[in-house]
């Protein structure tokens, strides 16, 4: 639902919010040591171990697992309010539900497929999202776009529709 005030519309939060309550899952498991933190709101595949770590080139879509959620932890820089899970941290993952995301290109449009960056370019970050498709991104065929609207800070609302795990 789009927050109005005085004609202002409101933000959408912090990529790695949880969005709406109804039907979410979220489990926990440990980031693997020696890994690349993990921020709030990027994707994270599971490892042999029962470790996870941010996706990567190396990992298909359907090792993506879910999306590294803010449910406990809290910020470590309150300049950026950008936070993260370091190596060896529990990391909460949303395996199924809603979430609040950072989109680096592209326009959301609801129902819509998202697509994860898995290799580094100009558009975004390697574990984030976008509305289009662009070399060095795959589309994640159990997640869309929950609506078409994106605030100034690019966060938009993803579902993920079914677990993978």
């Amino acid at each position: 639902m789009l927050g109005k005030a005085i004609g202002k519309n409101f933000d959408f939060g912090y990529a790695g919010n949880v969005s709406r309550n109804r039907d979410n899952v979220i489990i926990s498991r440990v980031v693997k040591q020696g890994e690349t933190d993990i921020l709030f709101g990027q994707a994270v595949v599971l490892n042999e171990d029962n470790t996870i770590q941010k996706i990567s080139a190396d990992n298909t879509q359907q090792q993506c697992i879910g999306i590294a959620i803010r449910e406990v932890k809290q910020t470590t820089n309150y300049f950026t309010s950008e936070g993260a899970y370091h190596s060896g941290d529990t990391c909460s993952i949303l395996t199924r539900g809603t979430a609040t995301i950072k989109c680096n290109a592209g326009t959301p449009k609801a129902g819509n497929k998202v697509y994860v960056r898995v290799k580094e370019n100009d558009t975004g970050v390697v574990g984030e999202f976008e509305a289009e498709q662009h070399e060095g991104n795959i589309a994640l065929e159990n997640v869309i776009f929950t609506t078409g609207q994106i605030d100034k800070n690019n966060i938009a609302e993803i579902t993920i529709l079914s677990r993978r795990i």
